[in-house]
Formats: structure tokens, sequence, C-alpha cells
């Protein structure tokens, strides 16, 4: 049966590519237009069983801003700030719409992602991941997930981790249309207040993690 639906995942992808390629054409050109070259953003991510892929989306922040982030005095290089100025006008439009997601139709067709599963993490955060952690790994990593119709920003990293355990334990395929149907009906969502999360800096920061 995973066989299947992996295969129909990556058939589904297809289509869907075919058939937003006038939105994802217009948002590229937008990119482009407001901020200069570079519409992708590409990074490593940790995929099913931790082994890294590329993962891509729209760029929805300026260049370098994770080495921004130092001079902004953010701890967590990966996290934000109320009106984080790193993030560009039409970056705003895409997060609150999920279209900066996108490209990331393009790592379902190659197989590195499903529809549905637990958001692909950073590799320096998976690097430390606890062995209960490291559970939400058994399978691909999703474009959208259980934790993502259940809080996704408002929630801390030990909710996610509790959340995306349930989801590979309770893993159907009537489970991943559920997901689907929720994140349809909520794809446009407010800017939900920035939550501090202490587990996201110190895995990214593993310096301050040895010194905690």
């Amino acid at each position: 049966m995973r066989l299947f639906w992996d295969a129909l995942n990556r058939l589904v992808a297809a289509v869907a590519l075919i058939l937003v390629s006038p939105v994802v054409a217009a948002v590229a050109l937008w990119i482009r237009i407001e901020d200069g070259k570079g519409v992708l953003f590409i990074q490593d991510r940790a995929g099913r069983g931790g082994v890294p892929f590329k993962m891509l989306k729209f760029r929805s922040m300026v260049h370098n801003a994770v080495g921004l982030s130092a001079k902004l005095g953010i701890s967590d290089p990966f996290g934000l700030v109320e009106d984080d100025p790193r993030i560009t006008r039409c970056g705003r439009f895409l997060r609150r719409t999920s279209l900066d997601e996108l490209p990331q139709l393009v790592n379902v067709v190659r197989g590195q992602m499903a529809l549905v599963g637990p958001r692909p993490d950073v590799l320096p955060q998976v690097a430390h991941y606890s062995a209960e952690d490291a559970r939400r790994l058994e399978v691909k990593p999703g474009i959208t997930g259980w934790a993502q119709i259940n809080g996704r920003d408002a929630i801390d990293w030990p909710e996610r981790f509790k959340l995306d355990r349930w989801y590979v334990d309770h893993w159907s395929p009537g489970l991943d249309l559920r997901i689907l149907w929720r994140t349809a009906t909520t794809l446009h969502r407010d800017e939900v207040p920035v939550r501090i999360d202490e587990l996201n800096i110190r895995r990214a920061n593993p310096d301050t993690r040895r010194a905690a």
C-alpha cells in the first residue's frame, strides 16, 4: 500500500505542476522584479532516514537571510522576529498563502518528499535529534502534515515532534486525504505571534546546547 501511495503522490504532483505552471511563472516573475535574481530558495534538508536532499521553495526572504540573523540579534538563525525585515513584500504574501511551497511539488516528483508528512528539518538540528525525535524520519517529509494543520507556527518543536510521531504511528491513505483537505481549505493564514523556541535555538547552536 505504501509503495502504491508513493507512486500516486508522484503522479498527482506531476499533474499539479502542469496545472499550476502559470501561477509558478507569475510568482517567479514577481520575485525577480521585486528582489532580483534567485527566485528559488534551495536548502539541504533531512529526508526519510535522515538522507539529505535539496528542498525547493520560492524565496520569500532577502539574500543571506540566515547570515543576517546575527546582526538582528536573532539567537535562532532559522527563526523569525516580529515584522522580520528579512522577509520581502511578496514573501509575506507567499508565506500567508503557502504559495512559497509550490516548488516542493518537484521534490515530490523526484521521490524525495510526499504530499503529506512531517515537514523536513534542517540538518544542523537533525544531527541532535533524540531517538524519539528521529521517529519523524521514518517516513518521507511532506509539503503539509499533521502538525501543520494542528498549529503550524503557533506550536513549539516538542509539540511538533509529538504530532509527527502520532502521524507516523497512525498513517493511512485516509489520514493523508484528511490532511490534504484541511490544508486546501485553510491555505491563507494570518500571521501568528513569533515564538522563541529554546529547543530550536539549542539544536541550531550546538555549543549553546552543550553548555546548557
